[in-house]
């Protein structure tokens, strides 16, 4: 069936509020990108961000797991073994993966994948599928009466596809500020409601994307999740207050927000920086390791070996000092050990 994207374009006003935002935005990135932060500095707030950003997300549309419990979840790389715990592994294995799919089309079959992943043993009726029903957003009162927040403009999935092919021609050639055209967007998606569930988490996935084609480091250096679940009721009025059109109150809102999380990704890094030791600083060749086990998640001497081309002895001096230093922990018995990211 062929589809007929339905132009979109955007109403809202540059306020003096939205364009303060953006430029302090823009300052505050300057300064994360201009400092020098030390590899497992780094290779930590990435880390603590994907956690808390797996767990604010979800725990936004319900999910009941603790920041504790979804820290030991994805740490100790458990198996999940009930729907709560799969819908987590599953966001933070997609927020992981981002990176790879910036040169890649945000396009209709990108936002279908995502959410097939997202919802993979959690509902497989639905994943990866369009609506093609009428849905509404609301909440029962306590004599368990529907209250209606927010009813979608479309309800087939011809009208659904139509106006998401033309929200993602707009992101593809739109000229707005990186900024600007996220928080955009993510009201748009939310606005269009495309799937039965997964529409908010699958928003975010994406939204995080756009921040990354513009070269905004998101995750590495900062998340926005976290916001959104300081107050839950005001992020959800802040959206909706666009729906009739205007979009300048959620852009304060959503601009605030990206000011709030870069500042306080800069005041980790300055207090990790402060916390450094002369002992515990890394040489460029521990750095490699640290590369090395990030991408592996385990690894032993043998593999050391191979990966740096060094000698048995080398690969251990280097695990040892990671260990000793802080870095490294090591597991197994003697002859089948392996070192992991402590």
């Amino acid at each position: 069936m062929r589809y007929t994207p339905v132009v979109f374009k955007p109403k809202y006003s540059l306020t003096p509020k939205i364009l303060l935002n953006i430029n302090e935005i823009e300052r505050l990135y300057g300064r994360l990108e201009g400092m020098t932060i030390p590899q497992q500095l780094l290779l930590n707030l990435e880390r603590d961000n994907l956690i808390q950003s797996s767990f604010a997300s979800n725990s936004i549309e319900g999910n009941p797991l603790s920041e504790a419990q979804v820290s030991n979840l994805i740490l100790n790389d458990r198996v999940p073994v009930n729907r709560d715990e799969k819908e987590v592994v599953n966001y933070f294995q997609i927020l992981k993966e981002l990176p790879t799919k910036v040169n890649r089309d945000l396009n209709l079959n990108h936002v279908l994948d995502t959410h097939k992943h997202l919802l993979t043993g959690v509902k497989e009726n639905i994943k990866g599928k369009i609506r093609n029903t009428r849905i509404v957003v609301g909440s029962h009162d306590v004599i368990d009466r529907l209250v209606i927040k927010y009813n979608p403009p479309f309800h087939t999935k011809r009208e659904i596809v139509e106006a998401l092919e033309g929200l993602l021609l707009w992101v593809k050639k739109t000229k707005e500020p990186p900024t600007l055209k996220a928080g955009i967007f993510h009201h748009q998606f939310v606005f269009l409601h495309p799937f039965e569930d997964g529409n908010g988490r699958v928003c975010r996935l994406l939204t995080a994307l756009i921040f990354l084609k513009h070269n905004y480091l998101i995750n590495k250096y900062f998340v926005l999740d976290d916001y959104y679940d300081i107050d839950r009721s005001l992020y959800s009025d802040s959206l909706h207050s666009a729906d009739s059109g205007d979009k300048t109150t959620w852009l304060e809102y959503f601009t605030d927000g990206v000011k709030y999380s870069l500042a306080g990704a800069l005041g980790k890094v300055e207090t990790g920086l402060t916390q450094l030791t002369f002992d515990i600083r890394l040489t460029p060749k521990e750095q490699e390791v640290l590369k090395i086990i990030q991408k592996y998640r385990e690894l032993n001497s043998s593999d050391l070996t191979k990966e740096l081309a060094i000698s048995r002895q080398q690969a251990f001096n280097l695990l040892k000092s990671l260990t000793k230093k802080g870095y490294l922990e090591k597991k197994g018995s003697t002859k089948s050990s392996y070192y992991v990211l402590k």
